[in-house]
């Protein structure tokens, strides 16, 4: 007879108490450990019906590991597979979080329609007909994908032995529960067993898994902190909802970088490929208006050109407005505080606000110098040619610093038409024969002698 005991949770971090106390000792958090029902069965395994024996493993020298690069499986989806590093490693197991709502089930369905692989596709959120529907919206024509609607996984794993599928996707691991822990679905304790039971199966049988994962309101992929080590890639499926565009990042990859980035535009028909987001973030306007520069910035490996808006106007207020969107503010006060100190503009009474359009969020630096040609040409109400754009850093002293991969952003620029870049002198650039103008400056007063 299986044993039965209590233990003690937190529902923040997953660490675990032999009694209950206030506070969690490891994240600081009040009120969230609850006791949950463990039931330990004297053998757990994915595959109850056979006992696999297995060979022990043995040390090599490191000389002597077979180096070989894996196949990968390919998604046909190209913002996938470059965001995973080139396609879905078999027998790993892979983590998608995201809000509700962004495009998750979407993203997994229209990608399991694709596949010429037999694949699984297992629900436990909707059922068969709610998406059957969504599937004949989205890509009639699909042969390979079997829908299951079922959250027990010793029913799944029932399931997988008799279809054999050569991916299994769970929609999501928060709807699962195992026989093996006597606690409802979505509890720390199910979370972490089920999810145990799917890496045993895909590391046995070298099938991929991928999982669908929750969010919190801080933005965490819900459940203990340990299902995020526990898997071999955690992608974060992120937007806003007012715009059509999403962005898939990796945020750990044991099989790649997690510094790519998959931009997908919604639309009815599911979710568009975007292999040029350059032509989408910069918006097309006949006449030219003050405000608006255009910085070549970095995703990864991936450059791309996006707008900067900026709108500087008398305070009505006697304290200033400092307001910014998909830009660091504190970033932003900085700049104002070099070009009032550095090059003589009194900033410190006027409201500024700033603006990445498209809805995304930039962190590079080097979109440093068209916020600041933005502010200048909002300030002095001058509208900057259409076919110039930024990339450099700005630093305290005023001085403009070099970025990394300039001749990346210019063979972008360049692509896409501009005519003139403004890039750092102290920017090694060896590129020749190129048609684009590249205007070398050394501190912010230059820029200033060019725009105004």
């Amino acid at each position: 007879m299986a044993k039965l005991k209590t233990t003690f949770f937190c529902q923040s971090c997953g660490n675990q108490y032999s009694k209950w106390q206030g506070q969690c000792t490891a994240c600081k958090e009040w009120n969230t450990i609850v006791e949950e029902i463990i039931q330990t069965p004297e053998k757990s395994d994915w595959k109850s019906t056979t006992s696999a024996v297995k060979k022990a493993a043995v040390p090599l020298k490191i000389k002597d590991i077979d180096a070989t690069n894996e196949t990968r499986l390919n998604t046909f989806d190209g913002e996938f597979n470059r965001v995973l590093g080139g396609g879905i490693v078999p027998g790993s197991l892979t983590l998608l979080g995201g809000e509700p709502g962004i495009g998750k089930s979407t993203l997994l369905l229209q990608i399991s329609l694709k596949l010429p692989y037999k694949t699984l596709y297992v629900s436990g959120e909707e059922s068969q007909k709610q998406i059957k529907m969504r599937a004949e919206r989205i890509n009639p024509n699909h042969n390979n994908c079997y829908i299951l609607t079922e959250t027990k996984t010793q029913n799944i794993f029932k399931q997988i032995e008799v279809l054999e599928p050569d991916i299994v996707i769970i929609d999501s691991i928060q709807t699962l529960h195992s026989d093996y822990i006597e606690s409802s679905s979505g509890s720390i304790s199910q979370i972490k067993e089920c999810t145990a039971e799917l890496i045993k199966f895909a590391k046995e049988t070298s099938t991929p898994v991928i999982l669908i994962g929750h969010i919190t309101k801080d933005g965490n992929i819900a459940g203990p902190k340990i299902l995020e080590h526990m898997v071999d890639t955690v992608l974060q499926f992120e937007g806003d909802r007012n715009y059509v565009f999403r962005i898939l990042r990796a945020h750990k990859n044991r099989f790649g970088s997690t510094n790519e980035l998959g931009i997908y535009e919604m639309q009815g028909s599911g979710l568009r490929e975007v292999s040029n987001p350059s032509e989408i973030l910069i918006s097309k306007k006949d006449e030219e208006l003050s405000g608006n520069a255009i910085a070549a910035t970095l995703e990864g490996m991936r450059p791309l050109m996006i707008e900067v808006q900026a709108l500087v106007s008398t305070a009505v207020y006697g304290t200033p407005q400092r307001s910014a969107t998909g830009f660091n503010a504190k970033r932003l006060n900085m700049l104002l505080a070099v070009l009032e100190k550095r090059a003589g503009f009194r900033l410190g009474a006027k409201d500024v606000f700033l603006n990445i359009t498209g809805g995304i969020t930039v962190d590079d630096p080097a979109i440093d110098l068209a916020v600041v040609a933005a502010i200048l040409s909002s300030n002095e109400d001058v509208a900057l040619q259409k076919d110039i754009c930024f990339a450099a850093e700005v630093g305290l002293s005023g001085e403009i610093r070099p970025i990394q991969r300039v001749e990346q952003r210019i063979l972008e620029a360049e692509k896409l038409g501009f005519s003139t870049m403004y890039v750092s002198k102290y920017n090694k650039i060896s590129l020749k024969n190129t048609s684009i103008k590249i205007q070398l400056i050394s501190k912010i007063e230059d820029l200033v002698g060019v725009l105004v």
